[in-house]
């Protein structure tokens, strides 16, 4: 089946995972456990059926020569790369500076059309207010001039789980993570859009469309008309399919796993918490069909699914 395959929302595989992943390519399918029922299923990353990968990662550095491989094989590829303005309490594991160096070796190989910057989340607190933003944003824009087309924002969404991080923090650092309302949200959105216009960029807000205005268009992050326009002028059918409220998603197949990303981001809705990420890390097997799992379960699930496609 033709799909565009999303690589991933819920881990970072080209930071993490990319011997996994470039080993489910020369395999040619990787095996997905739904999150929401348990479901296994398999997915195809034969060039031919994959239409598009869509990869989001906060650092590419890792897995530049596994994209020169699969460029060479025929795949098509654009890149969601956050590069955030939160201070380092927020995000402990990730490398910015190294970051924005591969922001630009991929705008320059690829062209700029493919990369999103993804400004993403805004978390105001006691140690980051409005002010820092607009001082943090420009100087990234300026750094990415000429290297992106398009930026995406969001505030943070504090699900239960996030709101557990929060607290810890509070705990541990004495840093309040606050909420001044959304018009608070909208005046400085609107600030970095036009900060982000003068480095010649489109502003787009993810699953928030109050944002949404003169300055500000919708985000897809998944983007079938983005797709189209790299890949292919010929036309590409494609479909709708939000994954959460006001997403402007197209359909897509995510081939990732919770609760698997060792970034140890205090705000990410992905993980249950630092340690499990950890762990799950720790024990990775790149020869596992199933990102998260050993082979030996991995191989005993591709059985059962072997054996239910013969019934």
């Amino acid at each position: 089946m033709k799909r565009i395959i999303s690589v991933s929302r819920r881990t970072d595989i080209p930071a993490f995972y990319g011997d996994w992943f470039m080993g489910r390519v020369r395999e040619g399918f990787a095996g997905v456990v739904n999150p929401f029922g348990g479901k296994r299923y398999l997915v195809s990353l034969r060039p031919e059926d994959a239409l598009c990968l869509v990869f989001w990662s906060k650092d590419f550095s890792p897995f530049v020569d596994a994209l020169e491989t699969l460029d060479r094989l025929g795949y098509r590829f654009y890149f969601n790369y956050t590069v955030t303005g939160l201070p380092a309490l927020f995000e402990t594991g990730v490398d910015k500076g190294r970051a924005l160096r591969t922001v630009k070796l991929l705008s320059e190989r690829y062209g700029p059309a493919t990369v999103t910057w993804r400004f993403d989340p805004i978390i105001f607190s006691t140690i980051s207010d409005a002010d820092f933003y607009v001082e943090t944003f420009t100087r990234v824009a300026r750094e990415l001039e000429g290297l992106v087309e398009r930026c995406t924002i969001s505030f943070v969404t504090e699900y239960g789980k996030v709101k557990r991080n929060f607290r810890a923090l509070e705990r541990a650092a004495g840093v309040r993570v606050v909420d001044p309302g959304p018009q608070a949200k909208i005046d400085l959105a609107n600030q970095l859009a036009q900060i982000a216009a003068g480095s010649g960029m489109t502003m787009h807000s993810c699953c928030g469309d109050y944002l949404v205005g003169e300055k500000i268009q919708k985000a897809h992050c998944v983007n079938g008309a983005l797709i189209e326009r790299l890949f292919y002028p010929e036309g590409l059918s494609y479909q709708a399919k939000p994954t959460r409220p006001e997403c402007g998603c197209t359909e897509s197949v995510d081939i990732g796993t919770y609760d698997t990303c060792p970034h140890g981001c205090v705000y990410c809705y992905a993980n249950a918490n630092k340690t499990v990420a950890r762990d799950a890390f720790a024990r990775h097997d790149p020869a596992a069909a199933f990102l998260g799992y050993s082979k030996a379960q991995s191989d005993e699930w591709l059985t059962e699914l072997h054996e239910q496609s013969l019934l």
